[in-house]
C-alpha cells in the first residue's frame, strides 16, 4: 500500500519537474512581459487599481470593488502570515534551472509556498466576478495569467501557485458568505 509520504514525494518530483520544464523551454516572446506582469503584481497593484476604477462607478461595482479589496486581504494574511510560516518550502534554484535572466524578477526573501501573488490575484478575481459576473472572466484570465508569471519568472514551483489558488478561492468564499450574513 502506498503511503502519505510516497505520494507527497511524487507530488513533490512533478512539481520540480514541472518548474524546471517551464525554466528550461525558451519563450523570448513571453519573457519580458511575463516579467512586467509579476512585478506589476506586486502589492496587488493591478487588483488595487481595477478596484478603484470599480469603486468610481458605484453600485454594484463599489460592492465588488470592496468585497475584492476585503479578500485580498484576507488571502494575503492566509498566504504570508500564516501558510508560508508553516511550511517554509524554499524558492526554486533559479540559478541552476538554466532559464533566461530575461524573464527574473527579483527573488523573494520570503517562503516558496504559497504563491501570495496568485492567492491575492484569485481571491479578488473570484470575489469581484461574484458580484460583477460580466467581470469573472477577464479578472478570472489575468489571476491565471499572474499566477504563471510567478512560476515563469522563476520565484515559484507551480504547486505553489495552486496553492495560491485554493487560498483565493477560500478567502473569496469566506468574505463572500459573511458579507451576505
Amino acid at each position: 500500500m502506498v503511503g502519505t509520504r510516497e505520494v507527497l514525494h511524487d507530488v513533490v518530483a512533478v512539481d520540480r519537474a514541472v518548474y524546471a520544464a517551464v525554466a528550461g523551454t525558451e519563450t523570448p516572446a513571453l519573457d519580458v512581459g511575463m516579467r512586467r506582469l509579476s512585478a506589476a503584481a506586486d502589492h496587488s497593484k493591478i487588483s488595487l487599481t481595477v478596484a478603484g476604477l470599480l469603486a468610481l462607478r458605484g453600485g454594484r461595482s463599489r460592492r465588488a470593488a470592496l468585497l475584492g479589496t476585503v479578500a485580498i486581504g484576507v488571502a494575503s494574511t492566509v498566504a504570508n502570515l500564516v501558510a508560508k510560516q508553516l511550511v517554509r518550502r524554499p524558492r526554486p534554484d533559479r540559478a541552476g534551472s538554466r532559464s533566461s535572466p530575461e524573464r527574473h524578477v527579483p527573488m523573494p526573501v520570503s517562503a516558496s509556498f504559497p504563491s501570495g501573488h496568485t492567492a491575492a490575484a484569485v481571491a479578488f478575481a473570484v470575489a469581484v466576478g461574484s458580484e460583477l459576473p460580466a467581470a469573472a472572466t477577464p479578472l478570472g484570465v489575468l489571476a491565471v495569467a499572474v499566477g504563471y508569471s510567478r512560476v515563469h519568472s522563476g520565484v515559484h514551483y507551480p504547486g505553489d501557485v495552486v496553492a495560491g489558488v485554493v487560498i483565493g478561492v477560500a478567502s473569496a468564499a469566506t468574505v463572500s458568505a459573511v458579507t451576505r450574513h
